[in-house]
């Protein structure tokens, strides 16, 4: 008897970190941190700590819950062989990017074959803008209504549909209304992200999200090495038709993707998210949590309301706004390169601007090899941005990481006010494309993170509508004010930019740390702070 207390007293006092709901009283759950402890047992130990990306031991997985959240299924199993295949999947869709980087192609293509005016041919790219802002909103209310899974896959076959259509158009009014239909089919792809989102554990989330941007800087860049393989042979028809390889990769593999189980938990599917929960954890080698499944059921999910919340209403105006800009400031400093480059500097732009206004509207020039060159070169500085972000997203946090990279975009812009040479404005755009494009990235971190799982696609989908209007906006200032006074237009971007990165270092919510919320019905931080957060709970 004597020798079995001995033993007792060595036994360690092991504490929990819970981040969701469960059957234990009020007071239980003030702290966020429960002990089990035997009366004579030694307390002065430490809590078991995990390292980064690490699965929870089976014998501490969950051994004191009677419930546990799927946020706590999703700690425990960690990062592994599942979110890898996640991770290509989700990122062939990602990839849409060629069907946006064809239109810098196509255009120019059509404008000679089809001897188009100036204005059709920018008709051509606005189409497909107005296509995904009208489109977002409802693919993010049928994410939220229906899963993440159906609203993705309905959006991929839907723009991978009209994309190999386009290349059978034969003639413009054709081309012009099924690339606006592609433009509403890419309004929905975003959702990957959400999908994405709410199968990564909480350390791995921000990188891992940063990761699957790539697959647009390398959809950009593949679509000019296939521009520049296809068109002199094939032409721009079958260039249309190839572009669609890789969304017709993902509606091969779609047949894998589950639906996301924070999804199932809320439609009030417990059986269909427990099983995908095991599923994960079968692939990755891991144990799951012990004990029951909390369901947190929300019927009234996707509803517009639930943005203007309190708790949320100015996240949502903020967030909007943020989008607006970036997606404002990315595409016209995209359609500023051109015009600078063939310029030379800023200082020559407005003799150039009068060359170019005696020219008849029919002119036309097919792109050259060095245009190619030129194309490839704009699109690599995406990477950088990728990798500088990543660097700094989980260092200094998400609103900050917004707001530098707003900053650096803001203080590049002036300084394009100097007549610099050539090699410098390359140094300049090359730095302000990159942060731009890395607020960007930050912005797609963000957004599914502040959301709860109610309303996280809707959400998305709203602020990429904004995002929309944003890059539709752009041209006015970008190529019509330009030509009346260039540092105005510097101004304008620049002004936006620093309004931008006020707007993102007064965001209420800092999600650096926290987990994902599941239900619109409660206070942010509720159920909110991770097992790996250092923040004050």
């Amino acid at each position: 008897m004597e020798e079995d207390l001995f033993q007792l007293k060595q036994l360690p006092v092991v504490k929990f970190r819970r981040t969701g709901e469960s059957s234990r009283s009020d007071e239980d759950g003030i702290s966020g941190e429960h002990e089990v402890h035997i009366e004579g047992v030694r307390t002065d130990l430490e809590p078991v700590e995990l390292g980064d990306g690490a699965a929870v031991p089976k014998e501490f997985a969950n051994p004191t819950d009677d419930t546990f959240m799927v946020e706590d299924a999703v700690e425990a199993i960690g990062f592994g062989k599942f979110q890898w295949k996640l991770s290509v999947i989700t990122g062939l869709a990602w990839a849409n990017a060629m069907e946006m980087m064809i239109l810098s192609i196509l255009a120019p293509q059509l404008h000679c074959e089809w001897r188009l005016p100036s204005w059709q041919v920018a008709l051509l790219t606005s189409v497909v803008f107005v296509g995904m802002m009208s489109s977002s909103t409802l693919w993010g209310n049928i994410s939220d209504q229906y899963g993440r899974k159906t609203g993705l896959k309905i959006s991929v076959l839907w723009t991978l549909y009209y994309g190999i259509l386009s290349g059978f158009a034969p003639i413009y009014s054709w081309i012009l209304v099924l690339r606006g239909l592609v433009g509403f089919g890419i309004g929905g792809v975003p959702q990957s992200v959400t999908l994405y989102a709410e199968f990564l554990p909480m350390k791995a989330r921000a990188k891992c999200i940063l990761l699957i941007e790539v697959f647009w800087a390398l959809g950009t860049v593949f679509e000019v090495l296939l521009a520049v393989v296809v068109m002199p042979t094939l032409g721009w028809r079958w260039l249309l038709i190839l572009s669609a390889l890789p969304l017709l990769l993902f509606a091969g593999l779609c047949f894998w993707l589950p639906e996301s189980a924070r999804y199932d938990v809320l439609s009030g599917n417990q059986e269909k998210a427990l099983a995908t929960l095991k599923r994960i954890a079968t692939e990755n080698g891991a144990p799951m949590p012990l004990g029951k499944l909390v369901i947190s059921r929300q019927e009234d999910r996707g509803k517009m309301r639930d943005l203007f919340t309190p708790h949320f209403r100015w996240t949502t105006l903020l967030l909007w706004f943020i989008w607006f800009s970036n997606a404002f400031s990315y595409y016209g400093l995209v359609l500023l390169t051109t015009e600078l480059f063939q310029a030379g500097d800023v200082c020559s732009i407005s003799s150039r601007r009068q060359e170019v206004k005696a020219k008849c509207s029919l002119t036309c020039e097919y792109l050259t090899e060095e245009d190619y060159t030129d194309l490839l070169w704009t699109t690599l500085s995406e990477f950088p941005g990728v990798l500088v972000t990543l660097w700094i997203i989980d260092r200094i946090g998400r609103k900050k990481t917004m707001a530098l990279s707003f900053l650096v975009f803001s203080f590049c812009s002036l300084l394009l006010f100097l007549c610099v040479g050539r090699n410098v404005l390359t140094v300049l755009l090359f730095i302000a494309r990159a942060f731009i494009s890395g607020g960007f990235q930050a912005a797609y971190v963000y957004t599914p993170e502040v959301y709860p799982t109610a309303t996280r696609a809707l959400g998305l989908g709203t602020c990429s509508g904004m995002a929309r209007v944003g890059a539709l906006i752009t041209p006015f200032i970008a190529q019509v004010m330009l030509e009346s006074s260039v540092y105005l237009t510097l101004v304008v971007y620049s002004s936006c930019c620093l309004l931008a990165a006020l707007a993102s270092c007064f965001l209420p919510i800092e999600t650096k740390g926290r987990g994902l919320q599941e239900s619109s019905h409660k206070e942010w931080g509720q159920e909110m702070v991770g097992r790996g957060s250092h923040s004050p709970g």
